[in-house]
């Protein structure tokens, strides 16, 4: 990087602080969910002192309040690969492999994210990338027609796709190109309220599946969803009718736990706009299109495979006593059965770390600072007061949370039934780039605090 190169990671906090901004003002109801989710982490931490002391420590406390995400949804492998490009001029690159049509949803995804720890305690803004999986369309002459609008369209701006290969071809931009990078990104996620198409095509697409008519018939992908991070999203929930904001019935992700994992996710019900389709005359006719909505989430930590597996199991285990009704009607019954199959999971950390089913980050307590010695195992460092342990906080995505949110913003008619098709091998194809494997990425994290514990303990009793 060149002296006068702003960091990836300014330029991403200022592309993040610049989408909130522009959210808040097309979608009000942002505003109003920022500003609970802050009283509720404000609450949250004022009652649990033990809680504020381990984030302060593991510099987690300071990136919450400025933690976001959202959710992007392209139609062609040129945008997705385009799309690429752009993030990893804000140093976001991606991480896992989502198959969202195991629960009815026609797109394949990964997650734009930091994957550094000091990138990531600097701003870890995520975004959910979605690509329309057209060959899932079942209609070949609807099919046919929805690659050729998506093939007429342009998302990025000439400024935007001139700046990202600038960043290429210099190793970065400066302070003024960043800010104009920023500016000419930003038009890409920006809301349209005329169609591409006329309202014929629209509702074809729509009887087809909302999402694909969402992703079809619009100048771009507009942003659908900006997502802020609570430490109570129970509270939350609870709260949001007193802000006039309309929940979705159920959490969506693992039952309440002192000890939290993986993601819980909830939302206010999509909002109907106004949107304008061109007719045969060239005359614009009003209409409605429900896409955007707002979005809260709750992150625990990452789970190793082998309590992904048992997460998945016992996720299953409560679908087949109760399986959520997207309206919401069988609410209370799903989040009994979720509470009572998620007891098989323990709840406490040090039973989590014993039995090997989450990651977590070592580091040397106040004894073991002072000590010299570097004698048996991490197990047995930690028995003596010497290591510590917190989790790592899991920064990515779960699939039927994802599609649990979709479908309860489309409702219990939208729902379509595809099958289960992943395809990783035409995925990363069609991004130019292998995604990451998150569970080799937060084991890696785990080992090396675990080298760098002993490294130290190592000096201390060569110093001696």
């Amino acid at each position: 990087m060149k002296p006068d190169h702003v960091s990836t990671s300014d330029i991403r906090s200022a592309f993040s602080a610049a989408m909130s901004a522009m959210y808040r003002e097309e979608v009000p109801a942002y505003g109003t969910l920022m500003e609970l989710v802050a009283r509720v982490n404000d609450e949250t931490l004022a009652a649990q002192p033990k809680l504020k002391e381990r984030l302060e420590a593991t510099d987690y406390l300071d990136r919450i309040s400025e933690e976001r995400h959202g959710a992007i949804r392209l139609g062609t492998a040129a945008e997705l690969s385009t799309m690429a490009r752009v993030f990893a001029v804000m140093g976001m690159y991606p991480v896992g492999y989502y198959d969202l049509s195991t629960a009815g949803v026609p797109v394949h995804s990964t997650a734009f994210r930091p994957i550094g720890d000091a990138e990531l305690k600097r701003n870890p803004f995520r975004v959910f990338t979605s690509l329309l999986r057209l060959d899932l369309i079942a209609d070949e002459d609807l099919r046919k027609a929805a690659a050729d609008i998506l093939a007429k369209r342009k998302i990025f701006t000439d400024g935007a796709v001139a700046l990202a290969e600038k960043a290429e071809r210099d190793g970065g931009l400066n302070k003024d190109d960043a800010q104009r990078f920023v500016s000419e990104v930003l038009e890409t996620f920006r809301w349209h309220d005329e169609a591409n198409v006329d309202a014929a095509m629209y509702h074809r697409l729509h009887d087809a599946h909302r999402l694909i008519a969402d992703v079809v018939s619009f100048k771009g992908p507009h942003i659908n969803h900006l997502t802020p991070r609570t430490l109570d999203i129970d509270r939350v929930q609870a709260l949001m009718p007193d802000y006039d904001i309309a929940p979705k019935a159920i959490v969506e992700g693992p039952p309440t736990r002192s000890c939290p994992i993986l993601l819980r996710q909830t939302s206010f019900k999509a909002l109907e706009e106004p949107v304008s389709f061109r007719n045969a005359e060239g005359i614009w006719e009003e209409g409605s299109h429900t896409a955007r909505f707002g979005e809260i989430e709750q992150r625990g930590i990452a789970l190793t495979p082998k309590g992904r597996a048992l997460y998945d199991r016992l996720l299953d285990q409560s679908r087949k006593i109760v399986r959520p009704a997207a309206d919401g009607s069988n609410a209370r019954e799903y989040e009994a059965a979720l509470a009572q199959s998620f007891a098989e999971f323990p709840d406490e950390w040090s039973a989590i770390r014993a039995q090997g089913l989450g990651y977590f980050t070592y580091s040397l307590t106040a004894k073991g600072n002072a000590a010299a010695t570097n004698h048996g195992d991490i197990d047995a460092l930690i028995g003596q007061g010497l290591v510590q342990f917190d989790p790592i906080v899991y920064e990515d995505f779960l699939p039927v949370s994802a599609a649990g949110i979709f479908q309860s913003n489309l409702g219990d008619g939208a729902q379509q039934e595809f099958v289960a098709s992943p395809n990783q091998q035409r995925f990363e194809s069609d991004l130019g780039m292998k995604v990451l494997n998150e569970f080799d990425h937060y084991a890696g994290i785990e080992q090396a605090s675990i080298d760098a514990c002993l490294r130290a303990l190592s000096k201390q009793d060569a110093a001696e």
